[in-house]
């Protein structure tokens, strides 16, 4: 199995589009600061004057807490996107150069195979939000320094600079549960289609249908806290005034849950599969 991972690591590492994938995401982060750097404090500012005369801001309401939310928000769809096109490379990929074949002619067996994939798919998937996470606090608190945060959840909720911080890193980690979730989806599509392009548009569409679903009210108690399109936003969560911690370590556990799901349905399909 050890063997296993360090091939997938470096056929990973090896692949140019793997890197074409993380150059996308940080360009993505830099047209959003960019575009902030020039206009966002026009904006702002006619959009929040009348609140600054009644609130008092530490800082500028255009600053580094509040262009890491920006990210965030545009990252979270961007980013699974990409993610899974890249996840889901590592096995279209084997099948479309024949090299599987090959592969299953060595005495390698078959579930650790697949599971060697799923596994450097996470881990993959981790080091991606870690340094999407970094470079966004980075170079936000680079150009725009720090100050307090303004966030409009239904209402206007104000965080003061060092409890943004705060919230905007557990709001990183809450999303890895979530981006690890639609790689390990990716991976189960690319087992069950087997060819890129059918796999990349059933995974596009999954995660359309899903960010489609997630807006969807219901008042189903079911819907709401069970199933899993409604709990990709649980990041949010972080920016209410009080922090719902049972709602968000429920939901957590509960797409973690669907995650192990479809990594085990990608295993025992692969696994009962003859490689042709």
């Amino acid at each position: 199995m050890k063997n296993l991972l360090s091939t997938e690591i470096f056929k990973l590492l090896k692949q140019g589009k793997t890197y074409y994938a993380l150059a996308a995401i940080f360009i993505i982060e830099f047209l959003i600061l960019i575009g902030a750097y020039f206009q966002g404090s026009a904006i702002i500012d006619i959009l929040l004057s009348n609140l600054k005369e009644s609130f008092y801001f530490e800082g500028t309401l255009l600053n580094g807490n509040l262009m890491i939310y920006l990210i965030l928000n545009t990252l979270w769809f961007h980013l699974p996107l990409i993610l899974m096109i890249i996840i889901s490379g590592i096995l279209t990929t084997e099948y479309k150069d024949n090299t599987i074949q090959t592969v299953m002619l060595q005495p390698v067996v078959k579930w650790k195979f697949i599971s060697s994939k799923f596994l450097v798919g996470v881990l993959f998937t981790v080091v991606v939000v870690i340094l999407t996470a970094f470079s966004a606090f980075f170079f936000s608190y680079l150009f725009f320094g720090k100050g307090d945060l303004v966030v409009y959840l239904g209402d206007l909720n104000f965080f003061e600079a060092e409890d943004a911080q705060n919230r905007l890193q557990l709001a990183f980690l809450s999303g890895i549960n979530s981006m690890v979730f639609f790689s390990v989806v990716s991976l189960t599509i690319a087992v069950l289609l087997k060819e890129a392009t059918k796999t990349w548009i059933v995974a596009a569409f999954f995660l359309i249908l899903t960010n489609l679903l997630q807006k969807f009210e219901s008042g189903n108690t079911i819907f709401n806290q069970w199933f899993f399109p409604k709990l990709n936003n649980t990041w949010q969560y972080f920016f209410y005034n009080e922090i719902p911690w049972d709602a968000i370590i429920h939901n957590n556990l509960v797409l973690f849950g669907y995650t192990i799901l479809f990594f085990f349905i990608g295993i025992v399909v692969f696994n009962s599969r003859d490689i042709s």
